[in-house]
């Protein structure tokens, strides 16, 4: 790891677009950050997390941690990225962002949990903070999300949130190759309804 790259993220001005941080019971969702990197290498660098994901590769090492978090600050992995945090103590388990759709209008999702913190419900907290983040802060119609159709896990934590399956699509993946992806929508309405049944 280089101390040019790292200077280079303690430098770089944050981007301008509003993303607030969110807090839920456990969790704090704020922008990655330097001290991040440890971290991010740690829980990234597990062949069951990247194998689920696009873009992440396998070995993961800081200088990759290093260059998302840069990616992260200078707005290039979308509106939003957040460090999924713990409240209690501030450890990073996770993250997720906001961005456009690669095809057509409206946004779409994306989120990692590290392993050690797989099913302790840390990815639906986290990504109904999320969601509601985007419809709030935005005037979309429409919400994405897209899981590997071998991950179960997310599946039912995308169908917590509401969102109902539109069909499948492949995806590559930097470490599972080709892949079957299921994908997902929430419509408005159908959140504002969500939100009137917890009222």
């Amino acid at each position: 790891m280089s101390t040019e790259l790292l200077e280079e993220i303690r430098k770089r001005p944050p981007r301008t677009l509003d993303c607030p941080v969110l807090v839920t019971e456990r969790l704090v969702l704020r922008a990655p950050n330097v001290e991040d990197m440890d971290a991010i290498a740690d829980l990234a660098n597990n062949r069951n997390v990247s194998a689920m994901l696009q873009s992440v590769p396998f070995p993961f090492t800081r200088k990759h941690a290093a260059e998302y978090i840069l990616r992260s600050v200078a707005g290039e992995m979308g509106y939003c990225a957040y460090a999924i945090t713990k409240a209690e103590d501030g450890a990073f388990i996770g993250a997720c962002h906001i961005k456009d759709r690669e095809e057509g209008e409206g946004l779409s999702l994306r989120y990692w949990i590290g392993k050690p913190y797989w099913n302790m419900g840390y990815a639906t907290e986290a990504v109904g903070s999320l969601i509601d983040a985007a419809f709030r802060a935005t005037d979309i119609d429409a919400l994405y999300v897209s899981n590997f159709a071998a991950n179960k896990a997310s599946r039912r934590v995308i169908e917590k949130q509401g969102f109902e399956y539109i069909g499948t699509s492949e995806q590559n993946s930097l470490v599972s190759g080709l892949v079957i992806a299921d994908n997902y929508v929430l419509e408005r309405e159908k959140w504002i309804g969500q939100l009137s049944k917890c009222a």
